[in-house]
């Protein structure tokens, strides 16, 4: 069994810029182009848990601020099981962790993130 703990630079530079674009989007209130961001961060950060649990959060706040239950109630067991199963390396890759998709359900990853996450493997 592999421990994910450190998120390599070359990864994490790409995450903060979701997250950063994240923010952008959000302050000018182009939500649906924010949530973009968020599942994208969210497909780089799976396999590490502080960083996978951090999406689930900032997730949770965004349902909260679009006063979505649906939202707000699918993030709270992924924020407290998504990073556990990122510590064991147990994830379904791809996901893109919002509550409109099953949890454990594997997805397709973008090309442009597949071929960052191929390259720190």
């Amino acid at each position: 069994m592999k421990i994910y703990w450190t998120m390599p630079q070359g990864i994490k530079e790409h995450y903060r810029r979701e997250l950063d674009l994240y923010k952008t989007e959000f302050a000018q209130q182009n939500l649906p182009q924010a949530w973009h961001h968020l599942e994208r961060a969210h497909i780089l950060a799976q396999p590490w848990p502080r960083e996978h649990s951090f999406v689930h959060w900032r997730m949770l706040l965004f349902g909260i601020h679009i006063k979505s239950l649906r939202e707000i109630l699918g993030q709270i067991p992924r924020l407290v099981i998504g990073g556990v199963k990122s510590f064991v390396g147990n994830i379904p890759v791809g996901n893109t962790g919002g509550a409109n998709v099953p949890p454990l359900q594997p997805m397709e990853i973008p090309g442009d993130l597949e071929a960052i996450l191929e390259k720190y493997k």
